[in-house]
């Protein structure tokens, strides 16, 4: 197995088709692109150099450890224990708090001077580069991926993901399809710990149900129909690059065809997986 360097990352990444100057939302497996000189660093070194100073880098940077236990169900966290649980999580800081299941790539990133993150206790953003800012402004607690969250902008900005190792089934922009799409109806409860004027609360909510069991299928026909997903090789990795305007412009559309063509969809939590936290960066 040969080694991937910087370079050869950057060469080909440009050779996908990502460009100086654009916003990307990148989804990052670290083991799929094969032994990586330096690791998590060298890939986001990697990126940042083909985006250019007038480009941005956008990363999930979620922390499901701060929902509220009774959403996370953990089967290791006992119900008696859930209220001491919320009593004592520490208060969600977007330049401290880490993320869990994104991985060692947007761990990193943002804690990297410059990045900034946003609002969100459970499914912030971590962004940098010129419209970083612009793009983690608005993140409304009862909107984690609607049209109050930073998938809102990036779609308005002409963003591209970048799916490197993984597929469609990590794509967070496809919850904003999910959203337009008028699938979406039932909510759960869950809650966070905040600061709000400098004193630490718990804060509780209710947060639409969001699936990701058909993101593979619509993301296979989005790039038969369309042609409009790039496919190539970065590192060791199986690497898509793809266009958020029509990308969730068309998976609205099938969605809305699809899941209510009469077929069940089968909801657990949206972020756990028999009770445990999955990786959905």
């Amino acid at each position: 197995m040969a080694f991937v360097t910087v370079e050869r990352l950057a060469e080909d990444l440009r050779d996908l088709g990502v460009a100086e100057g654009s916003v990307v939302l990148a989804h990052v497996s670290l083991s799929r692109i094969g032994r990586v000189v330096g690791g998590e660093q060298a890939v986001i070194e990697a990126l940042l150099r083909v985006l250019g100073e007038s480009g941005t880098l956008v990363m999930p940077s979620q922390s499901w450890q701060l929902c509220d236990p009774a959403y996370l169900n953990d089967p290791d966290v006992p119900r008696e224990a859930w209220q001491l649980v919320r009593d004592h999580l520490p208060a969600y800081d977007p330049a401290v708090t880490p993320s869990r299941t994104m991985g060692k790539v947007a761990e990193l990133f943002r804690a990297i001077p410059g990045a900034v993150r946003s609002a969100h206790p459970h499914r912030s953003f971590a962004a940098l580069g010129p419209r970083a800012a612009e793009i983690v402004a608005v993140h409304d607690l009862d909107s984690p991926n609607g049209e109050r969250s930073p998938l809102k902008t990036m779609y308005e900005l002409d963003a591209r993901t970048l799916l490197l190792g993984v597929g469609h089934s990590k794509s967070t922009i496809l919850h904003l399809a999910e959203h337009r799409s008028g699938t979406l109806a039932d909510t759960v409860p869950n809650g966070a710990p905040l600061l709000i004027d400098g004193e630490r609360r718990w804060v509780e909510y209710e947060e639409i149900i969001v699936h990701d069991h058909d993101f593979d299928d619509v993301g296979s026909a989005f790039a038969k129909e369309t042609g409009l997903q790039r496919t190539g090789q970065v590192g060791d990795a199986t690497a898509l690059l793809v266009p958020h305007r029509p990308l969730v412009d068309y998976a609205a559309r099938w969605f809305a065809e699809h899941r209510n063509a009469g077929a069940s969809v089968v909801a657990s939590s949206p972020a756990c997986q028999d009770g445990k936290p999955r990786r959905l960066g």
